[in-house]
């Protein structure tokens, strides 16, 4: 068997390229938005309600406890399909119909919202009550002393995992496929199907994930060592 590793970076190369746009786009819109609904989320489930915990507490479960592809599948078929449902309840004709990338950068956001959200809530947790004491005595209300002494404490513990979700993200995003974006696994597939060049174009795949992981594993440790020497 021969390969052609050389032609086949010179035909895929540019769709590739194209797809690490989008991989990079949906990475960082989902994980910025994950990280705003962690952050609310770990509030919210610290609040002293307990049925706002309560809700909080079984949604957190109910997305940690289902499949991300399925959540995909959820938002770009079955909620369209609820919202022109209930549209149609008050006679309404809708259309709804959702744009697979956006769907992602939803999916992503909910799914590692909810991850995170409970790393941030231990890490809010394990802050010194020392903080708490010393911003109330200094004349601080609860939320203050919450977002300048508690919060950015816990946020700079939390750098490690982050990075870990960040490098995650980046992988998942293969799923993606399934709902039709034009990321790297679909434009990879689409290239093995029809020149049957698969060795050569999953090889080169596989090289991309890790071009586009290490580097980011590496700038977490960084950061993380960074944020060590400013304490």
């Amino acid at each position: 068997m021969e390969f052609n590793f050389t032609e086949t970076f010179k035909t895929l190369g540019p769709s590739l390229l194209d797809g690490v746009g989008v991989v990079l786009y949906v990475t960082l819109i989902g994980f910025i938005l994950s990280l705003v609904l962690a952050l609310l989320l770990a509030i919210g489930r610290l609040s002293k309600s307990k049925l706002l915990k309560g809700i909080l507490g079984i949604f957190i479960e109910f997305i940690r406890g289902t499949p991300l592809l399925v959540q995909f599948f959820y938002i770009y078929y079955v909620v369209p399909m609820l919202i022109n449902g209930v549209g149609q309840m008050f006679g309404l004709t809708m259309n709804v119909q959702l744009e697979a990338t956006t769907c992602g950068i939803v999916g992503f956001a909910i799914n590692y919202g909810c991850y995170m959200s409970e790393v941030i809530r231990s890490a809010i947790l394990s802050v010194d009550s020392g903080q708490n004491e010393a911003g109330l005595a200094l004349g601080f209300n609860e939320r203050q002393v919450m977002f300048r002494f508690i919060i950015p404490p816990a946020l700079r513990n939390s750098v490690p995992v982050f990075g870990n979700y960040l490098v995650m993200m980046i992988k998942d995003t293969s799923l993606l496929a399934m709902i039709s974006v034009q990321e790297l696994l679909l434009r990879t597939k689409t290239f093995a199907s029809q020149t049957f060049l698969t060795v050569e174009a999953y090889t080169i795949l596989a090289l991309v994930y890790l071009v586009l992981s290490i580097p980011l594993s590496q700038l977490s440790k960084i950061v993380e060592r960074k944020l060590k020497q400013v304490k």
